[in-house]
Formats: structure tokens, C-alpha cells, sequence
């Protein structure tokens, strides 16, 4: 039975044997070269120790083992070798090496690994500008967060200037504002949201000014967090009283402006920083009970049981809507596409061309009691009544798809975002909701009374109930089912009449 030797000495023999012109001589050396191997000693028979050579006539006999070989002639050996390696085609060359790794030892190819590494490395992002192809490599640089931006950066001169023409500072502060409401409200606040979402042009800040606002918008963040947290809140006053009535049924505001709907049938708009009235709009003969505004229009619907449209700077009537039977008790607004709803138990969906021009697209029925409020996206429209149901319809068919029941008095107050539904009733409970599914995730319980209004994000919910208290939840706790209920509520504040 052949030795393990002389198997191995068997695979080079074939390896080298595809060379019929090679002379004898030269043939001996390099088979005498490519069988000296490293062995463990502790592992392996003297037969196969790494002081032992097994040396190869031409006729393939074993003449015996020596020691290896000095320094002179390895170098000798291994030049002759290379030579014969370059005159192989690739393939054969690749087939060769693959026996001659087979045959090392675990050392030997930590070492060559290590060899080869560099080797493969490739910087791509330096490569591919000089391909022309710059748009790849900051198409790949964008993806990265603010930090590893930064290390970016740092590696080297190429890396620094694709992410600086790539403007890749402001493309990660563009999808902050996208996917996060409170990016998107401080870029709007601050007004640095102009200099957002255009194509490059010279008027546009160069990188490094996105590069320095990025840890100045963190910083924000960072104390606004902090208020949240430490309940850190300025108390103002605005005196809505009027001769005939007091009380305010709804408001909107932004950073200059607060728009308000009162019970004495008019809108008034203060200026935020001084707080005083600048503008009285008069038309509505009931009171103003819902509105919304945007850069153009302002919606107002009233107890007079229509819904008008006024100019946000003139203060100028555009439109009045008459449709529904009784009091217009809340409506919403966007992308061309309104909805009302009304004590008449009714919701309408209007087109908005234009102010001017809004025409009725469908009406939906289904509550037993007034629709208290409604909100919508692209997928759903949502309504709540006094019914103790919210129920939930197609946007683009105006089909109804499901009921949610759970709330064991009426409605009053509901927001949607996503899949979420957070709902208020007189119960004194809260509900969240899966609007796809129609199960009931929480309930919320801590207000005393019928909790009016309520407005969530990613983090937080907020709630005000006629008890006089606003709540701070902890959405994310909320909607964890192993989150005890006494951790759910983050704050409370008192608001003293």
C-alpha cells in the first residue's frame, strides 16, 4: 500500500507530467521542490515529518528523504518553478495552486489569507468617479447615517469630495424631514426647509452648511426631548371673550399665526409672538365649530350647518358649501380631496379642484348618531360618532370595510396615521386601534371625564378631557402588551381656569 508521501508525490507527478518537453533534470528539482510540506510533528510519523523531503527520479521511484534544502537552493528551485508557472495557462495555474494550498497546513493558510486580503480589497467609492460613475458611488454614500457619514469623510480625500459635491449632507437632512413629523416641523419652524428638496443650483448653501446644521437640528431635538420629559412648558393666555358669548371650539397654529373658531360665530387670527388679534372673519351664522387652513384657504364648518372657504391673507369668503342638514362638526383636508362630517349622522367627501370649485363626490351613511369626527390618507377614510363605533372606509371607492367597537359611550375626538387609530370617548377612556385588523391594542384609562381632543406621533400621545388635566402617554410603551399601565402615563398637567 502506497504511503500518504507518496499519494501526494503521485498528485504533482500528474501536475507537472502535462509538460512532456521538460527536461528530466529540471522535472527532479521541481518535484523535489513541491513536496517538502509542514507538518505537525506531535500529529504525524517521522515518515512525514517537516525535516523529511521525499526526492523523485524521472522514473517516479522513491530515492529517499533529506533534509530540506539551503537557502541557495531554495532560490535556485523556486525560480525555475516560477518559470514553468508562467508558461501555464490560467486554468492550469489556478488547478495547481488549489493542490498546493490542499496541502497546507491551517498556519499556512491563516498566513496566506492574510496575503490575499489586501489583495481583494477594492475602493470602490474612489473607483468608480474615475469611471465616470460618480453618481453611483453617492448613490451608495447616501444611504449611510449621520455618524458613519462623518468616518466617511475622514478616509480620504476622493471619499470627502464625492460626499461633498454629492450634497449628501442635505439629502440625509431631506429624508429626516420625509420620515420624521418632528424634523419636519422644526425645518418648517426654523426655516431652513427652503433650502430643501430643489435641484442644485448656485444659490443653494454649499455641503458644509448642511454639514453644520445637522448637529444644530440634533441639538433642538435633544431639548425638545428634554421639555417633554421634565414637563417644561411657557403658560400664555389669549382673552377670546366676546360681548354676547365666550368659549373656543377649535383652533389651528404655525409660527406666526393662530386661527381660531369661536362659539360667538366668527374666526379670529392672532399673531403668535404678540398675541394679538389681527384679523375677525364674519359670514358663519352659527358657531364655528371645525377648520383647517393651509398656505391658501382656510375651511370653516358651523353649527349654521355649512362648510366655507376663505382667502388665508384677505380674509376674503371664495366658496360656501351647503350640503349637510345640521351642524358641520369637523372636517379635514388634503391632496384635492376634503371630508365633512355632521350631527346629521352623514360624512361627505368633496374634490377640491380648486377654491372655487368643489364639487360633491359621495356621500357615506352607516352611524346611528352625529359623526363627531373624521381623518383620512390615501387608503382610509375614518369616522367616529356618537354611536360608540368607528367605522372605516375605502378613500378611492368610498366603500365602507369594517367597524370598530370597543368604547362604551360616544366619540368625541380621533386620530389616523398609518396603521394606528387613537381614539377618545366620553367613557374617559382612550383606545389605540389597528385600523387593518380592527383590533382594540390598548386602552388608556386616567381621565376623570369625557377627553375631548387627542394628538399623537412616533413617541408620544397627548389628550386633553374636560377634567381639565392634558396627558403625555408613552406610545411606544403603549403599544407593547407587556407594558404595566402605571408606566403608561408620562405627565400630567393642571390647567386652572
Amino acid at each position: 500500500m502506497r504511503t500518504a508521501t507518496q499519494g501526494w508525490v503521485s498528485i504533482f507527478a500528474s501536475c507537472f507530467g502535462r509538460n512532456n518537453n521538460m527536461e528530466p533534470e529540471m522535472e527532479d528539482k521541481t518535484l523535489e521542490l513541491m513536496n517538502m510540506t509542514v507538518m505537525d510533528p506531535q500529529n504525524h510519523s517521522d515518515e512525514l515529518s517537516p525535516k523529511k523531503t521525499t526526492m523523485i527520479k524521472g522514473n517516479g521511484v522513491v530515492a529517499g528523504s533529506r533534509k530540506r534544502p539551503s537557502q541557495g537552493n531554495f532560490e535556485k528551485e523556486k525560480d525555475v518553478c516560477i518559470q514553468l508557472f508562467d508558461q501555464w495557462s490560467e486554468g492550469d495555474q489556478v488547478e495547481f495552486v488549489e493542490h498546493l494550498i490542499s496541502r497546507m497546513c491551517h498556519y499556512q493558510h491563516g498566513h496566506i489569507n492574510s496575503y490575499l486580503k489586501p489583495m481583494l480589497q477594492r475602493d470602490f467609492i474612489t473607483a468608480l468617479p474615475a469611471r465616470g460613475l460618480d453618481h453611483i458611488a453617492e448613490n451608495i454614500l447616501s444611504f449611510l447615517d449621520a455618524r458613519s457619514l462623518c468616518s466617511a469623510e475622514l478616509v480620504c480625500k476622493e471619499w470627502q469630495r464625492v460626499i461633498s459635491e454629492g450634497m449628501l449632507w442635505k439629502k440625509l437632512i431631506e429624508r429626516m424631514v420625509r420620515t420624521d413629523p418632528l424634523w419636519k416641523g422644526l425645518s418648517e419652524r426654523h426655516q431652513w426647509e427652503k433650502y430643501l428638496f430643489k435641484n442644485r443650483t448656485t444659490e443653494a448653501p454649499p455641503n458644509s452648511y448642511y454639514h453644520s446644521l445637522y448637529p444644530k437640528i440634533i441639538q433642538d431635538i435633544e431639548t425638545i426631548e428634554a421639555n417633554w420629559r421634565c414637563g417644561r412648558h411657557n403658560l400664555q393666555r389669549i382673552q377670546c371673550r366676546s360681548e354676547n358669548s365666550k368659549g373656543v371650539y377649535c383652533l389651528q397654529y404655525d409660527d406666526e399665526k393662530i386661527i381660531s373658531g369661536l362659539r360667538d360665530n366668527s374666526i379670529k387670527i392672532w399673531d403668535k409672538q404678540s398675541l394679538e388679534c389681527l384679523k375677525i372673519l364674519t359670514g358663519h351664522t352659527g358657531s364655528v365649530l371645525c377648520l383647517q387652513y393651509d398656505e391658501r384657504v382656510i375651511v370653516t364648518g358651523s353649527s349654521d350647518s355649512t362648510v366655507r372657504v376663505w382667502d388665508v391673507n384677505s380674509g376674503e369668503v371664495l366658496n360656501t358649501l351647503i350640503h349637510h342638514n345640521e351642524a358641520v362638526l369637523h372636517l379635514r383636508f388634503c391632496n384635492g380631496l376634503m371630508v365633512t362630517c355632521s350631527k346629521d349622522r352623514s360624512i361627505a367627501v368633496w374634490d377640491m379642484a380648486s377654491p372655487t370649485d368643489i364639487s360633491l363626490r359621495r356621500v357615506l351613511v352607516g352611524h346611528r348618531a352625529a359623526v363627531n369626527v373624521v381623518d383620512f390618507d390615501d387608503k382610509y377614510i375614518v369616522s367616529a360618532s356618537g354611536d360608540r363605533t368607528i367605522k372605516v372606509w375605502s378613500t378611492s371607492t368610498c366603500e365602507f370595510v369594517r367597524t370598530l367597537n370597543g368604547h362604551k359611550r360616544g366619540i368625541a375626538c380621533l386620530q389616523y396615521r398609518d396603521r394606528l387609530v387613537v381614539s377618545g370617548s366620553s367613557d374617559n377612556t382612550i383606545r389605540l386601534w389597528d385600523i387593518e385588523c380592527g383590533a382594540c391594542l390598548r386602552v388608556l384609562e386616567g381621565h376623570e371625564e369625557l377627553v375631548r381632543c387627542i394628538r399623537f406621533d412616533n413617541k408620544r400621545i397627548v389628550s386633553g378631557a374636560y377634567d381639565g388635566k392634558i396627558k403625555v402617554w408613552d406610545l411606544q410603551a403603549a403599544l407593547d402588551p407587556r407594558a404595566p399601565a402605571s408606566t403608561l402615563c408620562l405627565r400630567t398637567l393642571v390647567v386652572s381656569v
